[in-house]
């Protein structure tokens, strides 16, 4: 095998390593390597921009946010006002809408980069990380494989994991599927119903994502059954003209959480009435406390409970099996259906390639709950994992840049001291 090390320079970020055994760069960061350039990235990013400090940020897409950008629908809309949805230091347009689309989310985020003028590393997969206990330093192995396959091994003291929450999406498996004959794909690969007029379409999944793509199919005249294996809360999106989330806020200043809970329920129950006789039953648990407890978002209703209600979107139970062309459900109803929508969300794939058990549980997710799941040992952090949206993620985000740059800025100023000292040395030699 020949040698092949290339040589790159990219002051004052990176210093290239030549190994003079490895085919591949190995890059010394004079800074954190950050890892995803979605929207808790480049919050990271941002924040040590302001505060002097370098960094690399590495991302197996081609662009910045591309959960945004490649993997959802077109009619999304941001859940929550764009005031809790601004990252740090960068408010939204005046002239945005209180709920921005997609899209204009996706301008804004590309904004933010060019703002702090951020330039991620784009189409690089990470393989590895791993902490090397006797340098005291992070080694990440990426590999990409356009325009040429490349390995690049990045050294650092610092590793920040802004992948998130939703890296990969969730496929159950199901009895049957392989003779259901029909089209089937995740919801991540959904982009609109218009392909799907006059279809029987199954989608499977009750969240957010669920009710909304059963809503736009029921717009583009196709006939959507949801399936509903669990419970599930669901609120008004708006109270009286204010965010229920607004609103959510405010009083938990006064109150405590299972009463703001409570409440919420009563106005719920008001607004959108008795939720269970259309087969969505409430859990047990306030809607906040669940989310807290286990990460599950209420959905915040934007018209398909109407549809519900009017029968244009048919609630049925838990999947059996499937048949050619149809479903068995549960409790015994056979359905007819052409397409399977599986709104089924998606994971942390953190422990694929983070070679490390302390900090991150086995679902990928920092073991501390928020808001003290940001640091772990050895510089290594973790923002975007708070299950508390993008507002989670900018104080995740803050913290991190805070701490990084002041471990930062006293290991840069003991290394200068140590260089004035061997200079004096030097000059006290002539």
């Amino acid at each position: 095998m020949t040698h092949n090390s290339t040589c790159i320079s990219i002051p004052p970020l990176a210093h290239t390593i030549d190994d003079g055994f490895f085919d591949h760069r190995c890059i010394w960061v004079n800074g954190p390597v950050i890892v995803g350039a979605g929207p808790s990235g480049l919050s990271v990013a941002a924040a040590l921009k302001q505060q002097g400090v370098p960094f690399v940020v590495v991302d197996r897409a081609d662009c910045i946010a591309s959960l945004w950008q490649h993997r959802t629908y077109d009619r999304l809309k941001l859940h929550l006002p764009k005031q809790f949805c601004q990252l740090p230091n960068f408010p939204f347009p005046e002239e945005f809408p209180a709920y921005p689309s997609k899209f204009q989310f996706i301008s804004y985020l590309e904004s933010y980069a060019n703002h702090f003028d951020i330039t991620p590393r784009f189409n690089e997969t990470v393989q590895s990380a791993k902490y090397d206990e006797t340098f005291g330093l992070w080694r990440v192995k990426t590999v990409s494989l356009s325009p040429k396959p490349t390995e690049v091994e990045y050294i650092c003291r610092w590793l920040v994991v802004a992948t998130g929450e939703n890296s990969e999406k969730v496929v159950p498996e199901f009895e049957g599927m392989e003779e259901f004959g029909g089209h089937v794909m995740h919801a991540c690969d959904y982009k609109s119903g218009e392909a799907y007029h006059g279809k029987r379409v199954l989608v499977v999944g009750c969240g957010n994502s669920g009710m909304e793509i059963s809503l736009d199919l029921c717009n583009h005249d196709a006939k959507p059954s949801m399936v509903v294996r669990s419970s599930v809360h669901v609120l008004p999106r708006e109270i009286l003209g204010k965010s229920t989330f607004e609103v959510a806020i405010s009083l938990m200043k006064w109150l405590p959480l299972h009463m703001v809970d409570k409440m919420l329920l009563i106005v719920a129950r008001l607004v959108l009435g008795n939720t269970e006789k259309y087969g969505l039953k409430r859990p047990s648990t306030g809607p906040l406390q669940l989310k807290n407890a286990a990460g599950k978002t209420p959905v915040l209703d934007i018209g398909a409970l109407q549809k519900i209600r009017a029968g244009e979107i048919k609630v049925v139970t838990g999947i059996k099996k499937f048949r050619q062309r149809a479903v068995e459900l549960v409790n015994g109803e056979v359905l007819e259906i052409d397409s399977v929508i599986l709104a089924t969300g998606y994971r942390s794939n953190v422990p694929s390639w983070l070679k490390e058990n302390e900090f991150f549980s086995s679902d990928g997710i920092p073991k501390s709950p928020f808001p003290n799941g940001w640091k772990g040992k050895a510089g290594l952090y973790a923002v975007g994992f708070t299950r508390r949206g993008l507002s989670g993620a900018s104080l995740d985000a803050i913290n991190v840049a805070q701490d990084i740059a002041k471990s930062w800025k006293e290991e840069t100023k003991q290394k200068r001291k140590s260089v004035a000292a061997r200079h004096r040395r030097c000059i006290s030699h002539f």
